[in-house]
């Protein structure tokens, strides 16, 4: 496992104290997981992803990440309708290992912004990790 000094982090993107982030502006949001998660999971074999349609709250579960070591929900940062998922993961979900803020798992339609407010700066979710 990676020291926290190696973990990458992005400075455009909001973050989730479940380790998702966020990136958009509006009309529509593409939602994915951190480096640190995908470093804590290890070697993710399987992602269970959600129907493009389906209608989420925040904080709902939207699907799952199975990793050698665990499995791991995925909860959506802010409220809205999925519009796309990355279809690549399905047959590729080692992607996310290789490359965790080029890989988005969903794309939402958001129904309240204002939520987005209420995300983790890169700083305060370094200071999480930090503890």
């Amino acid at each position: 496992m990676k020291e926290l000094s190696e973990v990458i982090f992005v400075e455009e993107l909001k973050y989730t104290e479940d380790h998702e982030w966020v990136t958009g502006s509006g009309a529509t949001l593409k939602v994915g997981i951190s480096d640190y998660a995908q470093d804590q999971l290890g070697d993710i074999v399987f992602v269970e992803l959600p129907e493009v349609g389906a209608t989420f709250a925040k904080g709902d579960q939207f699907g799952t990440l199975e990793s050698v070591k665990a499995v791991s929900e995925l909860y959506l940062p802010v409220g809205g309708e999925i519009v796309a998922v990355n279809d690549a993961l399905g047959d590729a979900p080692e992607l996310i290992n290789q490359d965790p803020y080029g890989n988005w798992i969903v794309e939402i339609k958001p129904s309240d912004t204002s939520e987005l407010e209420q995300l983790l700066s890169v700083d305060a979710y370094r200071q999480l990790l930090r503890g």
